[in-house]
């Protein structure tokens, strides 16, 4: 059972950074694609970003492309979302999520098994 922890979360002045980070236990980390979610108060949670096992491809939700970079560590069992020039609408609580399936892009919810609990952005104007 593949346990996941997220961290790095805060407070952040618009136009900020932040690097979230999601560790990973209880199983093989190279062999699950890895996702990031955030869900706004009120809203549905939504898809941020992919990665694919090895980290050679990755994936974006159209209004964070260019501004957030996902990435991973195997060996240290670990998925990174670097988040860059920060806006309020990216307040949320932030999900690392992993795939077992295939190798490939998954922008849903549904298609991921795991989910951490959450660590909680807000972005200040």
């Amino acid at each position: 059972q593949l346990q996941l922890v997220e961290s790095g979360g805060g407070l952040v002045q618009a136009g900020g950074s932040l690097r979230l980070s999601c560790a990973a236990s209880g199983g093989i980390f190279s062999g699950y694609v890895m996702g990031w979610f955030r869900q706004a108060p009120g809203k549905e949670r939504e898809f941020v970003a992919t990665i694919g096992r090895s980290g050679s491809w990755s994936g974006y939700t159209d209004s964070v492309r260019g501004r957030f970079a996902i990435s991973r560590d195997n060996a240290r069992n670990t998925v990174y979302l670097q988040m860059n020039s920060l806006k309020t609408e990216d307040t949320g609580v932030y999900y690392c999520a992993a795939r077992g399936d295939k190798d490939v892009a998954a922008n849903q919810a549904y298609e991921y098994s795991y989910w951490g609990q959450g660590t909680q952005v807000t972005v200040s104007s």
